[in-house]
C-alpha cells in the first residue's frame, strides 16, 4: 500500500531524529560512564548536578528548536534530538572539566592516560553481565508491548503512560540502588564485607519505605495520575489498572533493585543476568502471552504476568544475596 503524504513526513522526521540520536551515542556513553566514575569515587553529588544541567538545557532548548523562535527555524522532532544532544554534550564538557581540573574526590592528570590492555579486558569481561541485564530487560518490554498490541491500541497507550509514570517516580529508588553498588564495591575493596552487607540492608530498607509510600499513591490515585496525560476514558482505565497492580509489588521491587546493584557492585554481573533471563524471558513473556491471549484476559493478563514475575525475581534475588557468595568476588 502506498504511503500517504503524512506517513512519508513521519518517516522522514523519524529518520532525522534517529540520525541525531545515533550521532549523540558517544556523548551518552561519556555522560553515564563519567558519572559512574564520580559515584564510584564517592562524589554522587556532582553526578546529580551534571544531569540537572544537561536535562535543564534540554528542557529549555526543546520548545525553542521544536517550534522555532525569531531567526531559529522550527525543526520539529529533529529539534528535540538536537536539544538532547546539545544538553548532554554540555554535560560531558562539565564532567571533563571537573575530572581534570576541579574534582574533590578524584582528579585525573594527563600523565595517567595510557593504554592498559589487561585493565581493558577486565572491564570488558565485567561489563558483559551488565550489558546482558540491559538487553534482557529491554527486549522483554518489547515483547510485552507486542502482546499488548494484539489486545488493542488503547492497551498500548495506557501501558506506555503507566510506564512513564513509574519510571519518573522510581528515580530516587534507582539513585539509592546505585549508592548500594558504590558502597559494596568500596567496602569489598577495603576488605570489609560485613560493612558492605550492612550498607545493602540499610539502603534496601530505605528503598522499601520510599516505594511503599509511592505504592499508596499508586493504589489510591492511579487514574488521577493517568488523567494528567490523557482524557481518553479507556486509556485511563487500562493505565490506572497497571499502576494499581504495580503498587502491590513495589516493596519487593525496591529490594530487588538494591540486591541486583549489590551483585553488580561486587563485580558479579553475570548472576543478575542469568536471573533476569529466567524470570523475564522464560517466565514473564510466556506467562503474559498465556494469560492475555490464550485465556483472553487481554491487558490484565499482561499486567498480572508482570506482577507475578517481578515479585518472584525480587524475592529470589534477595534470597540469593543472603547466601553471601558475592562477598568472595574478585575483580
Amino acid at each position: 500500500m502506498a504511503l500517504m503524504g503524512g506517513d512519508t513526513w513521519v518517516i522522514e522526521e523519524g529518520f532525522r531524529y534517529t540520525q541525531w540520536m545515533l550521532g549523540g551515542n558517544a556523548v551518552i556513553v561519556f555522560l553515564f560512564v563519567i558519572n559512574a566514575i564520580f559515584r564510584g569515587a564517592g562524589d554522587a553529588a556532582i553526578a546529580m548536578r551534571v544531569l540537572w544541567i544537561a536535562n535543564g538545557i534540554n528542557i529549555l532548548l526543546d520548545p525553542l528548536l521544536i517550534f522555532g523562535w525569531g531567526f531559529i527555524p522550527a525543526m520539529g522532532i529533529e529539534g528535540a534530538a538536537i536539544a538532547t544532544t546539545i544538553g548532554r554534550g554540555i554535560g560531558v564538557l562539565i564532567q571533563l572539566w571537573v575530572l581534570f581540573k576541579g574534582g574533590k574526590k578524584i582528579r585525573v592528570y594527563v600523565s595517567h592516560l595510557h593504554v592498559n590492555v589487561k585493565v581493558m579486558v577486565n572491564i570488558l569481561r565485567t561489563s558483559i553481565g551488565g550489558i546482558g541485564q540491559m538487553v534482557v530487560g529491554m527486549t522483554s518490554w518489547i515483547f510485552l508491548m507486542r502482546i499488548l498490541a494484539n489486545v488493542g491500541s488503547e492497551a498500548v497507550a495506557g501501558a506506555t503512560i503507566a510506564l512513564r509514570v513509574m519510571m519518573f517516580t522510581m528515580m530516587p529508588a534507582w539513585g539509592l540502588s546505585n549508592a548500594a553498588a558504590t558502597l559494596v564495591g568500596q567496602n569489598l575493596g577495603a576488605g570489609r564485607p560485613d560493612r558492605a552487607e550492612s550498607s545493602v540492608w540499610k539502603i534496601g530498607f530505605y528503598n522499601m519505605i520510599f516505594l511503599i509510600s509511592v505504592s499508596f499513591v499508586y493504589y489510591f490515585y492511579n487514574e488521577a495520575l493517568m488523567r494528567i496525560f490523557t482524557d481518553d476514558a479507556r486509556v485511563i482505565s487500562i493505565g490506572g489498572e497497571w499502576i494499581r497492580i504495580l503498587s502491590y509489588s513495589f516493596f519487593v521491587y525496591g529490594w530487588w533493585m538494591v540486591s541486583t546493584q549489590a551483585f553488580n557492585g561486587s563485580g558479579d554481573t553475570k548472576t543478575p543476568t542469568k536471573i533476569n533471563l529466567v524470570f523475564f524471558w522464560l517466565i514473564q513473556i510466556p506467562l503474559a502471552y498465556l494469560l492475555a491471549i490464550h485465556f483472553e484476559w487481554q491487558h490484565s493478563g499482561v499486567f498480572r504476568a508482570v506482577f507475578i514475575s517481578e515479585t518472584s525475581v525480587g524475592l529470589f534475588t534477595l534470597w540469593l544475596f543472603t547466601k553471601g557468595k558475592w562477598k568472595t568476588m574478585k575483580v
